[in-house]
């Protein structure tokens, strides 16, 4: 097998911008993308392969004919058939409902679904920009249900203020959502299950608000209140820094210069590896000698049955690396 890239699925959504197309050098007809969804197995959102010898094949024909090759033994053992992560660039013109997504226990209870847990990393950020992440006190479930009610939730959730680099790692059960001016990438579990908890009051044309969740969302939330939700790190160039740690996906940031090929084991991971580029471009070179040129906006999917890969850049380059930890 080889480096995998995926045709792109563009989402035109109300509060969609303009900055994917820009980020991706893409150009498309459709107005207001507010998702590029770069890996999915999500249904009816299925990845289709865009290189290579399986060029045409969509992601869930290549897991089950590659099996643990592609996506490595112990991710095949826990997962089976099932691709366990979504990759996503989200650009926000508008806030996005403020939301809350269920744990496996719950998303499994309700929708036969695996929960989701997810991650942020912010590529850009206009001056005043922020998202909301956690509560700033302690509340019960009741009093979120009559805060819901009496439009005074926002009055108790964190906003954090963001700027490029920025990191948020968002366990299930987190309230959050992503504020005006934000583009990102997130790095989720395969779910597509969201809880809708306020919007602003916003109505469409016909004078509609859009649905809540309230009572599913409920018993999903995690009432703590948390200090330090922003994901703290320190830059170092050529090697790999950790930026995110759980069961579903360890994230790391990779700044390469121009002066170093860095080599990353992939065989021992036992698991594929997702590379993102956030700023840049590299040439991938796997362990049978295929080159893979990865450019600013790409995503590339490394087979679990890579041994290793060299990364060089004539720039400076940025990527995000994921893999599913044992």
């Amino acid at each position: 097998m080889y480096p995998l890239k995926f045709e792109v699925i563009l989402k035109s959504i109300l509060w969609g911008g303009s900055e994917i197309c820009k980020f991706k050098n893409l150009s498309t007809k459709l107005n207001g993308i507010g998702e590029s969804w770069e890996i999915s197995q999500v249904k009816d959102n299925v990845s289709v392969i865009a290189n290579g010898e399986y060029k045409g094949k969509n992601l869930t024909e290549l897991i089950q004919e590659k099996g643990a090759e592609l996506l490595g033994q112990h991710v095949l053992d826990r997962f089976g058939d099932k691709f366990p992560l979504l990759i996503k660039f989200i650009d926000a013109r508008d806030n996005l409902s403020i939301q809350v997504h269920p744990n496996d226990k719950l998303a499994k209870e309700r929708h036969n679904s695996f929960g989701k847990t997810e991650m942020w990393y912010v590529i850009s950020a206009q001056e005043g920009a922020g998202l909301y992440s956690g509560f700033s006190k302690q509340i019960t479930p009741d009093e979120y249900v009559e805060r819901v009610e009496n439009n005074t939730i926002m009055d108790v959730l964190q906003f954090h203020p963001v700027k490029s680099g920025d990191v948020f790692f968002l366990p299930a059960g987190r309230i959050h959502a992503i504020g005006k001016g934000i583009f990102i990438a997130e790095i989720q579990q395969t779910s597509d299950i969201t809880y809708r908890i306020y919007d602003y009051n916003r109505k469409d044309a016909n004078g509609k608000g859009r649905e809540l969740h309230t009572a599913l969302a409920k018993d999903a939330i995690d009432y703590k209140m948390y200090s330090d939700l922003k994901t703290e790190y320190t830059h170092q160039e050529n090697e790999p820094v950790l930026l995110a740690n759980c069961p579903y996906f360890t994230t790391n940031l990779l700044e390469i210069n121009s002066e170093k090929t860095v080599k990353r084991e992939i065989a021992d991971k036992d698991s594929f590896v997702i590379y993102i580029c956030m700023e840049g471009e590299a040439v991938m070179v796997d362990n049978n000698g295929c080159k893979t040129e990865l450019h600013r906006g790409e995503t590339v999917l490394v087979p679990a049955s890579t041994s290793f890969i060299d990364l060089s850049t004539t720039q400076s380059v940025k990527l995000l690396e994921c893999y599913i930890p044992r």
